[in-house]
């Protein structure tokens, strides 16, 4: 397994080692010992996976309290992955990091606790899968708006993505009262 450090410290890019012949491949999608060695500790208490479409845009979302860690793959087609760090005090508030994550690729993204995370799909479909390391509290979730200015995430798109109503009313991080923001803890 390759681990690449991001320009924002704890976002990590993951590529598991995949085994193969001309039966297919195969490889580990986590390996608790393994993982914690490269940064990533878990526990992990649920996973989810969303089916989209070319163009659906998901997110920023984050949740304070009961911040999730998220451990991002997509299993076909590929899309746009984002994590912006939303923890306040924190020296990369506002910050984004991007990568493009492929069924092809294989790649993985480790988002910590306190980062907004957003994806955007780049493939006609593509079948997104995640652990979360906290369980989903709807009454905890934030969002932030995906084209907020201040952010300045330059999406691979062009005009306007597919939204659903709470992420198209999402509020600017400006607009997010500062204790609703997880803290940065060095």
């Amino acid at each position: 397994m390759k681990i690449t450090e991001t320009d924002i410290p704890g976002v990590l890019i993951i590529d598991p080692d995949v085994h193969g012949d001309q039966r297919g491949w195969f490889m580990e999608t986590w390996q608790e010992q393994r993982y914690a060695e490269a940064g990533i500790p878990g526990p992990f208490v649920q996973d989810n996976m969303a089916l989209s479409s070319h163009g659906i845009l998901r997110g920023l979302h984050l949740q304070h309290p009961h911040a999730q860690g998220k451990l991002v793959q997509v299993i076909l087609g590929e899309v746009y992955d984002v994590a912006v760090d939303a923890r306040r005090g924190s020296p990369h508030f506002g910050q984004w990091v991007g990568v493009i994550l492929s069924g092809d690729t294989r790649r993985q993204l480790w988002v910590p606790p306190g980062f907004a995370h957003g994806y955007v799909v780049t493939s006609n479909q593509a079948i997104f899968s995640y652990k979360c390391t906290d369980f989903y509290h709807p009454e905890n979730e934030l969002s932030i708006r995906w084209d907020d200015e201040d952010i300045g995430i330059d999406w691979p798109i062009v005009g306007q993505p597919s939204l659903s109503g709470k992420d198209a009313d999402a509020p600017m991080l400006r607009e997010i009262a500062a204790e609703r923001l997880p803290e940065y803890l060095p």
